[in-house]
């Protein structure tokens, strides 16, 4: 019999019976080969960040004037729209358009073309526009991105920002495309800024719109008169930072005139809750009567139209 030999026998993972323990291919380089390797991956790499940083830079350079035009159509559920966009972004112009909204076939264009410039300021943005026929001089934004957070501040200090013909109204849709005003509009604002916070508008300060020597195609009667609409913010609720809320204040009053307006209302997280009571001057009633059906509903010499 041959004798019993006692010893280890090759087994899986041995360095002699199992590529498993075999030296890796880095194993195999010299510490030398190693270095030169890296030093020479190191340039390309930083070639590629290079042009992709340059590549970065030029989009933001050359952004189009439509990236604007998109922007405010978002943000205004496409009522406010830039059309024929030129330029780019920080230097461009184009035709500026109200309209009733996505889907909807009015709209109502404001002469002349809309012109832009906008430039970094600080750690934000300034927006100055200017359109020949509306815009009192230019119209001075202040746009301060943050993380979570926007903010769009008026810097005008004028009396006035804006004058309008009440006829553009028309393009916002119903009930301005059946009641065809005529007359002017008047916006101003004071103090006024924005923030867009939690995926929501907060307001602070008021801004003013003045509807001046209104009158209408479904009245023989012109003009109906002046009023004013005020979208002030409300105090900010107890605990709440910031100074500001998510609630503003709607009124409207009469100024002057035939047809008596009065509307109180809020407006809170986009969404309007307003009361509008119309009735005749003394005198007017029969000229107004037609006007007044249309307004809303009927309670006795009034008519009474709600929102929300």
């Amino acid at each position: 019999m041959n004798p019993l030999r006692f010893g280890r026998s090759k087994r899986p993972g041995d360095a002699t019976g199992s590529s498993l323990g075999a030296p890796s291919h880095w194993q195999d380089l010299p510490t030398d080969d190693l270095g030169q390797r890296a030093r020479q991956s190191l340039p390309r790499r930083w070639s590629v960040a290079g042009a992709l940083l340059g590549a970065g830079i030029a989009l933001v350079a050359f952004a189009p004037a439509s990236w604007l035009a998109r922007g405010l159509a978002a943000a205004s559920n496409e009522h406010v729209l830039i059309t024929d966009s030129r330029g780019s972004i920080w230097n461009g112009s184009g035709v500026l358009v109200l309209s009733g909204g996505a889907g909807s076939r009015d709209a109502a264009i404001l002469p002349g073309r809309l012109s832009w410039t906008l430039g970094f300021k600080g750690l934000g943005l300034a927006l100055h526009a200017r359109q020949d026929c509306c815009l009192n001089g230019q119209l001075q934004l202040l746009l301060r991105p943050g993380w979570g957070r926007f903010e769009l501040a008026v810097a005008n200090s004028g009396e006035w920002l804006a004058r309008l013909p009440a006829g553009l109204l028309s393009g916002l849709g119903t009930p301005w495309n059946t009641l065809q005003l005529g007359g002017s509009l008047r916006l101003s604002a004071r103090d006024l800024r924005l923030e867009w916070l939690g995926g929501q508008w907060r307001q602070f300060g008021q801004l003013d719109l003045d509807l001046l020597n209104l009158s209408s195609r479904v009245s023989t009667l012109a003009p109906l008169g002046s009023y004013r609409f005020s979208l002030l913010a409300m105090p900010a609720s107890p605990g709440q930072t910031g100074g500001g809320n998510n609630v503003s204040q709607m009124n409207l009053s009469t100024l002057e005139g035939a047809l008596m307006l009065n509307g109180q209302g809020t407006l809170t997280a986009g969404k309007p809750r307003f009361t509008l009571e119309a009735s005749a001057a003394p005198g007017r009633e029969a000229a107004l009567n037609n006007l007044l059906n249309i307004i809303g509903r009927r309670q006795g010499a009034r008519s009474v139209f709600s929102i929300g």
